[in-house]
Protein backbone atom coordinates (compact mmCIF):
# COMPACT_ATOMS: atom_id res chain seq x y z
CA UNK A 1 0.00 0.00 0.00
CA UNK A 2 0.84 3.45 -0.99
CA UNK A 3 -0.96 6.23 0.63
CA UNK A 4 -3.98 4.07 1.04
CA UNK A 5 -3.68 3.24 -2.28
CA UNK A 6 -2.23 -0.60 -3.90
CA UNK A 7 0.68 -0.44 -5.23
CA UNK A 8 -0.92 -1.21 -8.85
CA UNK A 9 -3.28 1.87 -8.36
CA UNK A 10 -0.34 4.28 -7.17
CA UNK A 11 1.64 2.87 -9.62
CA UNK A 12 -0.92 3.66 -12.49
CA UNK A 13 -1.03 7.38 -10.74
CA UNK A 14 2.30 7.57 -11.23
CA UNK A 15 2.53 7.03 -14.64
CA UNK A 16 -0.23 9.33 -15.29
CA UNK A 17 1.33 12.09 -13.65
CA UNK A 18 4.22 11.66 -16.08
CA UNK A 19 2.80 11.13 -18.86
CA UNK A 20 0.84 14.78 -18.29
CA UNK A 21 3.98 16.02 -17.31
CA UNK A 22 5.24 14.82 -20.62
CA UNK A 23 2.30 15.99 -23.35
CA UNK A 24 2.71 19.61 -21.10
CA UNK A 25 6.68 19.90 -21.65
CA UNK A 26 5.96 19.32 -25.20
CA UNK A 27 3.37 21.75 -25.31
CA UNK A 28 5.82 24.35 -23.12
CA UNK A 29 8.40 23.67 -26.01
CA UNK A 30 6.34 24.15 -28.82
CA UNK A 31 5.22 27.64 -27.36
CA UNK A 32 8.66 28.88 -26.60
CA UNK A 33 9.73 27.72 -30.00
CA UNK A 34 7.13 30.23 -30.88
CA UNK A 35 8.27 32.48 -28.22
CA UNK A 36 4.58 32.38 -27.19
CA UNK A 37 3.95 33.26 -23.69
CA UNK A 38 3.85 29.57 -21.54
CA UNK A 39 2.27 30.59 -18.14
CA UNK A 40 -0.15 28.75 -17.31
CA UNK A 41 1.18 25.55 -19.49
CA UNK A 42 4.64 25.90 -18.03
CA UNK A 43 3.19 25.54 -14.19
CA UNK A 44 1.44 22.87 -15.37
CA UNK A 45 4.22 20.89 -16.83
CA UNK A 46 6.47 21.86 -13.70
CA UNK A 47 4.15 20.53 -11.12
CA UNK A 48 3.55 17.43 -12.65
CA UNK A 49 6.95 16.84 -13.59
CA UNK A 50 8.05 17.77 -10.05
CA UNK A 51 5.49 15.40 -8.83
CA UNK A 52 6.22 12.49 -10.94
CA UNK A 53 9.75 12.74 -9.24
CA UNK A 54 8.77 12.73 -5.80
CA UNK A 55 5.98 10.28 -6.28
CA UNK A 56 8.95 7.74 -8.00
CA UNK A 57 10.24 7.92 -4.17
CA UNK A 58 7.42 6.36 -2.74
CA UNK A 59 7.17 2.78 -4.41
CA UNK A 60 7.87 0.32 -2.02
CA UNK A 61 11.47 -0.17 -3.29
CA UNK A 62 14.61 -0.77 -0.99
CA UNK A 63 17.70 0.89 -1.23
CA UNK A 64 18.74 3.39 -3.60
CA UNK A 65 18.06 2.37 -7.61
CA UNK A 66 18.51 4.27 -10.79
CA UNK A 67 15.82 5.61 -10.51
CA UNK A 68 15.60 7.24 -7.29
CA UNK A 69 19.12 9.36 -8.80
CA UNK A 70 17.21 10.13 -12.44
CA UNK A 71 14.53 11.37 -10.19
CA UNK A 72 17.44 13.62 -7.65
CA UNK A 73 18.99 14.78 -10.80
CA UNK A 74 15.19 16.31 -12.33
CA UNK A 75 14.40 17.44 -8.95
CA UNK A 76 17.53 19.82 -8.70
CA UNK A 77 17.22 20.80 -12.16
CA UNK A 78 13.74 21.53 -11.39
CA UNK A 79 14.77 23.70 -8.44
CA UNK A 80 17.01 25.93 -10.86
CA UNK A 81 14.25 25.96 -13.43
CA UNK A 82 11.62 27.32 -10.48
CA UNK A 83 14.45 29.88 -9.36
CA UNK A 84 15.35 30.37 -12.81
CA UNK A 85 11.35 31.70 -14.07
CA UNK A 86 9.86 32.72 -11.06
CA UNK A 87 12.60 33.90 -8.76
CA UNK A 88 14.92 35.72 -11.75
CA UNK A 89 12.00 36.20 -14.07
CA UNK A 90 14.23 35.39 -16.81
CA UNK A 91 16.45 38.26 -17.08
CA UNK A 92 19.53 37.96 -17.91
CA UNK A 93 20.96 34.75 -18.13
CA UNK A 94 18.18 32.93 -16.23
CA UNK A 95 16.18 32.40 -19.76
CA UNK A 96 18.92 29.96 -20.82
CA UNK A 97 19.16 28.22 -17.85
CA UNK A 98 15.53 27.87 -17.45
CA UNK A 99 15.29 26.71 -20.95
CA UNK A 100 18.23 24.19 -20.01
CA UNK A 101 17.39 22.86 -16.86
CA UNK A 102 13.57 22.41 -17.91
CA UNK A 103 14.29 20.90 -21.27
CA UNK A 104 16.86 18.78 -19.15
CA UNK A 105 13.82 17.57 -16.63
CA UNK A 106 11.83 17.04 -19.90
CA UNK A 107 14.37 14.93 -21.64
CA UNK A 108 14.83 12.76 -18.33
CA UNK A 109 11.54 11.81 -17.98
CA UNK A 110 11.00 10.92 -21.56
CA UNK A 111 14.15 8.87 -21.18
CA UNK A 112 12.79 7.24 -18.30
CA UNK A 113 9.79 6.56 -20.63
CA UNK A 114 12.02 5.10 -23.12
CA UNK A 115 13.08 2.43 -20.23
CA UNK A 116 10.03 1.82 -19.10
CA UNK A 117 8.56 0.85 -22.54
CA UNK A 118 11.44 -1.11 -23.07
CA UNK A 119 11.03 -2.85 -20.02
CA UNK A 120 6.84 -3.41 -19.85
CA UNK A 121 6.35 -3.13 -23.89
CA UNK A 122 6.93 -7.13 -25.17
CA UNK A 123 7.32 -5.86 -28.78
CA UNK A 124 10.08 -3.45 -27.54
CA UNK A 125 11.24 -5.55 -25.39
CA UNK A 126 12.16 -8.51 -27.55
CA UNK A 127 14.80 -6.35 -29.62
CA UNK A 128 16.22 -5.07 -25.76
CA UNK A 129 15.44 -7.96 -22.96
CA UNK A 130 18.15 -6.40 -21.13
CA UNK A 131 18.71 -2.37 -22.30
CA UNK A 132 21.73 -2.83 -23.20
CA UNK A 133 21.28 -4.13 -26.77
CA UNK A 134 21.76 -1.58 -29.59
CA UNK A 135 17.86 -0.79 -30.20
CA UNK A 136 17.51 0.34 -26.72
CA UNK A 137 20.99 2.75 -27.18
CA UNK A 138 19.78 3.93 -30.90
CA UNK A 139 16.27 4.83 -29.22
CA UNK A 140 17.99 6.67 -26.68
CA UNK A 141 20.63 8.24 -28.46
CA UNK A 142 17.75 9.58 -30.75
CA UNK A 143 15.93 11.15 -27.59
CA UNK A 144 18.97 12.48 -26.40
CA UNK A 145 19.60 14.34 -30.21
CA UNK A 146 15.80 15.34 -30.66
CA UNK A 147 16.56 17.00 -27.11
CA UNK A 148 19.56 18.87 -27.86
CA UNK A 149 18.22 19.91 -30.88
CA UNK A 150 15.14 21.06 -29.56
CA UNK A 151 17.25 23.07 -26.49
CA UNK A 152 19.38 24.87 -29.21
CA UNK A 153 16.54 26.13 -31.15
CA UNK A 154 13.92 27.21 -28.54
CA UNK A 155 17.43 29.16 -26.91
CA UNK A 156 17.95 30.96 -30.28
CA UNK A 157 13.89 31.71 -30.44
CA UNK A 158 12.41 31.86 -27.04
CA UNK A 159 12.41 35.49 -25.80
CA UNK A 160 9.46 36.01 -23.74
CA UNK A 161 8.34 39.63 -23.19
CA UNK A 162 9.52 41.54 -19.82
Amino acid sequence: MVFGMSVETFTFLHVVISLVGIMTGFVVVGLMLQSAPIAGWNAFFLVSTILTSVSGYFFPIKGLTPAHVVGAISLIALAVALYAIYGKKLAGRWRVVYIGTAIFALYLNVFVGVVQSFQKFAYLNRFAPTGSEPPFAVAQLLVLILFIVAGIAVARRYHPAS
